[in-house]
């Protein structure tokens, strides 16, 4: 009898070893403190704020479920610098800020130095959180995971953004445009949500060049050119990718011959081509110039970010109508095809908090994936990405862009940059050599990719991402 139980505590023992030590981990009792909470967001870019606005709700549901009590905090920096002040202030430990509102493409960057917290084991020892089911793969491809394709967790989904078509409605559905417009090129501009679907880049062009007319100081396109942070390489990957085109192998790390590839010279092309349907200055077009262009009536349709919907309402009388963006022809004139960059933001949890405010960041992302809280969220114009709200049948009414949104939402037509830690670097040398060719500086498109090619891959090799480096000779491109 004396054997079988020390049998049976040994088998115990071992079983109790084969469990994560995370499984045994309790929540932190709360009840009757109060806590005050953190968010740096992104200043000018309402989706980060909408947490803290709808935080009330939250205070409401941390009492009712946990007995204690919070206020949120938000501090805020723009694009251009987020990552920065974040990073400033992490590098030091520091717990000034509790949640971090981070671009996608920085996962890598605050992730391996330890900045923020893994999540695989707070969704796992979270029902709640472990059950959600997400729109599409894309959504944890973009907004969670890093390295890409891994099963990583570093960030929980706050905004889904997708490019949309937006296009003047009264300029589209006038007889008299429509008219003229089959006159000159003999066939129908699209009439319908369906129609655009369909609709390709060659189609697409002959709309813009029909509604360009500089002496009405009207023109066919808005879209992104600008060097300020990430916005010429957003534009022209919409372009390479469309027609067949890959910026690296992510896998390797290499970066020469892919990115340079003559298919992606010809991409470029084709996106600098498009300057001659947009307003004059249109190379600096970042998001508040296509707004600006858009609401004060110079152009008939703008490539632009579907969560921005709220702000390109005007003109009144040119109501959006917001469409999926054009497909383009794979090598220019192979089959069509449509892979356009995602946007979006995912939430990050600094991990020097300490227990209190970690488990009030859990708590919180606990709360902000409930239907009813991803319902409000979509009310007040965030894009939410939980497959039980976009499944609804009244979502796509909800907003005008969502059903845009939600069919751009997939991973067959959505691809995001590198989520790789030297992100910033990587990315300075494409803006660099990018708009080098778009505002003329750089004649061939082909010298524009060399160097952000070897650049690019230049960086990887140094950091013993990429083998072999790129070719030496390559050194010598300079961008004139």
């Amino acid at each position: 009898m004396k054997k079988t139980i020390k049998l049976l505590f040994v088998l115990f023992i071992c079983a109790g070893m084969l469990i994560p030590v995370s499984a045994f981990a309790d929540r932190v009792d709360l009840k009757g403190k109060k806590i005050t909470m953190s968010i740096l967001g992104i200043a000018g870019w309402f989706p980060s704020k909408l947490g803290v606005d709808m935080s009330p709700a939250f205070a409401e549901y941390a009492k009712k479920n946990f007995g204690y009590d919070v206020e949120f905090t938000f501090e805020e920096a723009p694009f251009t610098t987020l990552f920065q002040k974040a990073a400033a202030s992490l590098a030091t430990k520091s717990d000034d800020y509790n949640i971090i509102v981070s671009d996608s493409q920085w996962l890598g960057g605050f992730s391996s130095p330890g900045w923020i917290i893994k999540l695989n084991d707070v969704i796992e020892n979270n029902p709640k959180l472990k059950a959600i089911e997400w729109y599409d793969q894309i959504v944890v491809d973009t907004y969670m995971t890093y390295p890409l394709g891994s099963k990583n967790y570093w960030g929980f989904p706050l905004e889904g953004d997708t490019m949309a078509l937006f296009v003047r409605k009264d300029k589209l559905l006038d007889p008299e445009e429509r008219k003229a417009f089959k006159e000159k090129y003999g066939l129908d501009m699209p009439k319908t949500f369906e129609d655009f679907a369909e609709l390709t880049m060659p189609d697409f062009e002959k709309m813009l060049e029909f509604f360009t007319r500089p002496k009405e100081d009207f023109y066919g396109i808005a879209q992104h050119y600008s060097k300020v942070y990430d916005f010429v390489c957003t534009a022209a990957h919409n372009y390479i990718w469309s027609r067949g085109g890959k910026i690296w192998d992510k896998d390797t790390g290499q970066v020469w011959g892919i990115l340079n590839a003559k298919g992606n010279a010809d991409a470029l092309k084709e996106y600098k081509k498009s300057l001659k349907w947009a307003p004059p200055g249109a190379v600096n077009y970042g998001n508040s110039q296509i707004i600006e262009s858009w609401n004060g009536g110079k152009v008939f349709s703008a490539i632009m970010w579907a969560a921005v919907g709220n702000f390109m309402m005007e003109p009144k009388d040119g109501e959006a109508m917001i469409v999926p963006p054009p497909k383009h022809l794979i090598g220019g004139t192979g089959e069509p095809n449509r892979i356009y960059s995602m946007g979006g933001q995912p939430w990050v949890i600094n991990s020097f908090n300490d227990k209190e405010h970690l488990q009030v960041a859990k708590d919180f992302m606990e709360w902000w994936y409930t239907e009813e809280t991803q319902m409000e969220f979509a009310r007040r114009g965030g894009n939410p990405v939980i497959a039980s709200v976009l499944n609804r049948p009244d979502f796509e009414q909800i907003k005008p862009w969502f059903r845009a949104f939600k069919y751009m939402l997939k991973d067959t037509r959505g691809r995001d940059f590198w989520h790789h830690p030297l992100y910033a670097v990587m990315l300075a040398k494409q803006q660099e050599a990018f708009h080098a060719y778009i505002t003329g500086q750089v004649k061939d498109p082909q010298k524009a990719l060399d160097y952000a090619a070897y650049h690019v891959h230049k960086t990887l090799y140094d950091h013993g991402v990429a083998k072999p480096p790129p070719p030496t000779s390559a050194a010598k491109i300079e961008l004139k």
